[in-house]
């Protein structure tokens, strides 16, 4: 039955009368789906069975309609192609089985882990990439893409990474807390910066209380770190000043005037005079702590958003807007500066570096090695040739969901049973999560929910028993490690 006898044959009251060819016209615009047009032209192949055409041509069309009522419900928002798959397969019932995030208590939010809510399947991204030999280091890397939750229902949580629950909260800060770091060499001694310029310093022993905040800066803290022996804190902020406190008494003690917002700060590891800032100006300047002076300054390609030195003092790695990160030369006596390699964080489009993180040893890469996290949602882990002034070989890199806000990732504790290299990262789906970099499948293997808001900062302690984590309206939380991780 051709399409023209189809429309002949339907009327309003169900009878084959025929109409008039306006009529007929009329009638075939209002009731033929495009989509069925497309199954009806296909061409038959020679020695098909016509009836199978017809079955075939029926449920193609069957298909195209469910998929252009789906369509019609779809809110794109920057998603990708996997994400629309994702939707156009969710339960019938999926709007009532959503599971809001703020039924999540610290019950739930280590070993246990509850199924993620259908809505939170919608962020899945595409497939691994396949492995690949660098052949002029002769060193295998590979590349993943994983969602937040990839399938973590289905995987056993790493034991090494399960939690007891939260240890202690602080609320104090009334915007978003951009950076949270625990005190070098310390387990008790926790700070966090907020967007609202303060710096509040506390003690997270049992009983947990805030120790000092320090009033000062004008606008966002954007980062800050601990002398080496923890008696002094130096932060950046956008008010373009740098200001070194005195964590005792709760005072500055030194204010350094810039040009451009101060985005990124380190204590030299070795030398505690020296001061390494990076700016929007895309400096970086070395100050002397001590006098305020500037020692030296270099220029890179674009604006200074994060930075590391490494254990020796001797380099510091800096992260760009444009997504590079960069390898330093660092005199520890003179403070000179010299930039030796640059290398792309994984991907080569223009996103800021929210984190550059050093690590001595790595049982992946057998020495020192770098993590860095930037705005689009790629972790990149790399591992660092000391003898070639650091230069930077990707080893392996993960693909998450671009984020909106600067989301810092950091390195787990390094367990000597472990095999994998895990990193945990901060969600703006308001969850903390644990990545293996080593599996190229299911790198999520535990998840922390009971923040109401973006997560934006993690950081351990030395003891590696606590995690904290902090959000987007001002809440830290600090989550206690199971004993028999």
């Amino acid at each position: 039955m051709n399409l023209v006898t189809m429309a002949e044959q339907r009327t309003e009251d169900g009878s084959s009368m025929k109409e008039g060819e306006e009529v007929k016209k009329e009638k075939l615009k209002k009731n033929v789906d495009p989509e069925l047009f497309s199954c009806l032209l296909q061409p038959m192949s020679i020695g098909v069975d016509p009836d199978y055409i017809g079955i075939r041509r029926l449920l193609l069309y069957r298909k195209a309609e469910a998929a252009v009522l789906r369509r019609k419900d779809w809110r794109c928002n920057g998603k990708g192609y996997v994400a629309f798959r994702n939707f156009i397969r969710r339960p019938r019932n999926w709007e009532s089985s959503r599971l809001p995030s703020l039924q999540s208590t610290p019950g739930n939010s280590g070993r246990w882990v509850p199924p993620p809510s259908p809505l939170s399947l919608l962020h899945e991204v595409e497939s691994w990439g396949s492995s690949k030999d660098l052949q002029s280091h002769r060193r295998s890397s590979f590349s993943s893409s994983a969602s937040d939750n990839s399938q973590l229902q289905t995987r056993r949580v790493e034991f090494a990474y399960s939690f007891v629950g939260m240890h202690c909260i602080f609320d104090q800060c009334k915007a978003a807390v951009t950076v949270v770091k625990f005190g070098h060499m310390s387990s008790d001694l926790l700070a966090y910066g907020g967007a609202d310029g303060t710096l509040t310093v506390c003690n997270v022993s049992e009983p947990s209380s805030s120790v000092k905040q320090l009033l000062g800066h004008s606008k966002d803290v954007t980062d800050f770190d601990f002398s080496s022996n923890n008696q002094y804190i130096a932060s950046s902020s956008m008010d373009k000043t740098v200001r070194v406190w005195e964590i005792s008494k709760g005072l500055c003690i030194r204010v350094i005037y810039g040009v451009s917002s101060q985005l990124c700060i380190r204590f030299h590891p070795v030398n505690n005079n020296f001061l390494s800032v990076g700016n929007a100006h895309k400096e970086i300047t070395v100050f002397n702590f001590s006098t305020g002076r500037t020692v030296t300054k270099l220029v890179l390609d674009s604006e200074v958003t994060s930075m590391d030195h490494d254990h020796t003092g001797q380099l510091l790695f800096c992260g760009d807007a444009n997504g590079h990160v960069y390898s330093v030369s660092m005199n520890s006596h003179t403070g000179a500066l010299s930039r030796t390699h640059r290398q792309w964080c994984s991907s080569r489009r223009k996103s800021p570096v929210s984190t550059v993180q050093y690590r001595s040893f790595s049982l992946l890469a057998r020495g020192p090695v770098l993590l860095t996290c930037t705005q689009d949602g790629n972790l990149s882990f790399f591992s660092i040739a000391l003898e070639v002034q650091g230069y930077l070989t990707l080893r392996c890199s993960l693909k998450l969901a671009p984020r909106i806000h600067s989301i810092r990732a950091s390195f787990c504790p390094l367990l000597s049973l472990e095999k994998g290299e895990y990193i945990v990262a901060g969600s703006e789906d308001s969850n903390v999560y644990f990545y293996d970099l080593t599996r190229p499948k299911h790198t999520c293997v535990n998840k922390l929910q009971g923040h109401r808001f973006p997560v934006i900062g993690v950081a351990w302690n030395h003891g590696e028993n606590l995690l904290a984590s902090s959000d987007f309206y001002g809440t830290v939380i600090v989550w206690k490690r199971s004993k028999m991780s």
